[in-house]
């Protein structure tokens, strides 16, 4: 038979000869759905060179929230004489005609495209998309970059243009990202379009090699423990379905680096049932803490958070501490890091004027007061100026800030940022912002694990898919047995035998004594899930009346716009 050459339309497009437009926006919050475009950036290149750019702001209709003036830059004032959405779109869509988009987290970015064309009535662009996040998880390594975030890509690759969350210059800088990704993804054969966004997906020879790994893996709720050829654990997680989530990792849709090389080094994996989807979550979170597996990220050190300690002494003050003790302080957390827990710390320092020194007072104290006190900060209990009286009511505040009202802390933090955005000075806010962030998140966790921790004994069920009911033993939040009762089985017998076989657990010091505070968490989501019945309760289970939960959710919403574009910047590398 005589050989055929193929045409060049199936040898694919030449990466050289693709017209790329590079784009970003700027929104005024995380929904594409809800808020809307406050500025676009597009940059089109071909064979590495730019051969145009498409930049303007965008009136979004409605005011731009303060956070997001802080993120970004860009105020009710600038964007007050630009076009609105319904006048830019159509350039857009003329600019970007022919080409292949490229976004980093494109799936934001061309979420708003798409609403945009939806509310306008355009058909939403049918055009290739490369996503530059993705092909820095297939082409880089973690040794080479932490994480793929546009600023770590950019740095890498040594881009002049420095992201700066304005529209075009972030897509100058990713035009630089995808020219070292191209270049990168040159190593490894890809050279047509085609081919670059097969790359992506496809499973690495030792992906194929190894499936055989999850055949004896059954098809019910667990934990699986990826081990290498001396039996070391290189990765534990969990599943309601123990072989389906074992075998995906051996497909195209496991794209993490990471992963794929512990996969690589992988020889066995085994796996341990359990009764319920929940004893699946809690044994994973434990065994990853026992364990410390290389190759998991999250909840390998619970040893490691830390406390906001309000000491019991003459004078207490605020310190940060890893070890909770039965003392009679107070304690605020856990936090992840010390940073998180000091810029909760100054967070209540602005709206009670504790002391910020650290040496013991007594209550024959006499030495000089510091400049705090010259600046209405401090009442200088040291100097004997404020009594042991007057100086228990500023404790007082601060427990009940800490405990159940964190009114004062939001009310002082809110109006010292309305002043610093009013006098433009934005990163000063943006540094406040994160601190009240800090405390009140951290309040709403603490007063959540609280209510559930100090329960001696709760019992809680809900129903399973087989009709029948997965029932749970809490004891001062921890999990301390699980079961599933069969359908039509009698309820009583089963739960007097499941807590009959409950772990024993003695309270200790602390507000998180009986479990980590993930445990806990992971618990408490399961009880707030639809269908969740409490059998028995031990005690009162409730939040505080004025707590810190309803600020919460104002701070998240946000934050909401600032945690999509950490997501659209890119995950850590895992």
């Amino acid at each position: 038979m005589d050989a055929v050459q193929g045409t060049l339309d199936e040898l694919g497009t030449p990466l050289s000869e693709v017209t790329f437009v590079v784009f970003d926006l700027e929104t005024t919050g995380g929904s594409a759905h809800e808020h809307a475009i406050t500025e676009i950036g597009a940059v089109k290149v071909r064979g590495g060179e730019v051969i145009g750019e498409l930049a303007t702001l965008v009136d979004p209709g409605g005011p731009i929230p303060p956070f997001i003036s802080v993120l970004t830059g860009i105020t009710d004032a600038m964007v007050m004489a630009a076009p609105r959405i319904e006048s830019v779109l159509p350039s857009f869509l003329e600019f970007i005609a022919g080409a292949t988009l490229v976004a980093h987290n494109a799936a934001f970015d061309t979420g708003f495209i798409k609403a945009a064309c939806a509310a306008q009535g355009y058909p939403p662009p049918a055009n290739p998309v490369v996503d530059t996040v993705d092909l820095a998880r297939r082409v880089l390594t973690r040794d080479e970059i932490p994480n793929a975030k546009l600023g770590t890509l950019a740095r890498f690759f040594r881009s002049p243009t420095e992201p700066c969350h304005r529209a075009l210059q972030d897509a100058r800088a990713t035009v630089d990202v995808l020219h070292g990704l191209i270049a990168r993804a040159g190593s490894f054969q890809v050279h047509t379009l085609e081919e670059l966004k097969s790359f992506v997906r496809a499973p690495t020879p030792e992906q194929q090699r190894k499936r055989h790994l999850a055949e004896s893996v059954p098809h019910a709720p667990g934990v699986y423990l990826f081990e290498d050829s001396r039996g070391e654990v290189l990765y534990i997680g969990k599943s309601t379905n123990l072989r389906n989530r074992v075998r995906s990792y051996f497909t195209a849709s496991e794209t993490r680096p990471r992963i794929r090389e512990m996969i690589g080094i992988a020889e066995q994996v085994r796996h341990i049932v359990c009764a319920t989807p929940l004893e699946a979550e809690v044994r994973e979170l434990r065994m990853i803490g026992g364990t410390k597996p290389r190759y998991n990220r999250k909840s390998r050190f619970p040893e490691k958070v830390v406390w906001l300690k309000l000491t019991d002494e003459a004078f207490p003050r605020l310190s940060i501490v890893r070890e909770l003790k039965d003392d009679g302080a107070a304690y605020l957390g856990p936090f992840t890091s010390a940073k998180a827990a000091d810029d909760a710390r100054t967070a209540l320092h602005e709206a009670v004027p504790l002391r910020q020194c650290t040496e013991r007072l007594t209550l024959k104290a006499s030495r000089p007061a510091c400049v705090l006190h010259e600046m209405g900060r401090c009442g200088a209990p040291c100097e004997g100026r404020e009594s042991p009286a007057d100086y228990a009511l500023h404790v007082e505040s601060a427990r009940r800030a800490m405990a159940s009202d964190v009114s004062m802390v939001y009310t002082a933090l809110e109006a010292r940022m309305e002043r610093l955005s009013v006098e433009q000075r934005y990163e000063e806010a943006s540094v406040d912002r994160d601190r009240l962030a800090s405390y009140v998140r951290a309040a709403a966790r603490m007063q959540r694990l609280t209510a559930l921790t100090r329960i001696p004994e709760m019992v809680a069920a809900s129903p399973a898919f087989d009709g029948g009911w997965e029932i749970h033993v809490i004891r001062y939040g921890r999990l301390t047995a699980a079961g599933h009762m069969p359908r039509g089985a009698h309820p009583t017998p089963f739960v007097e035998a499941l807590v009959a076989t409950a772990e024993t657990v003695i309270p200790g010091p602390g507000p998180i004594h009986a479990a980590s505070a993930e445990e806990t968490e992971c618990i408490l989501r399961w009880l707030e899930s639809p269908g969740v019945r409490l059998v028995e309760v031990e005690g009162d289970w409730a939040l505080p009346a004025h707590g810190a939960a309803r600020h919460k959710a104002r701070i998240d919403l946000a934050y909401q716009r600032l945690d999509h574009r950490t997501r659209r910047e890119g995950r850590p590398l895992r």
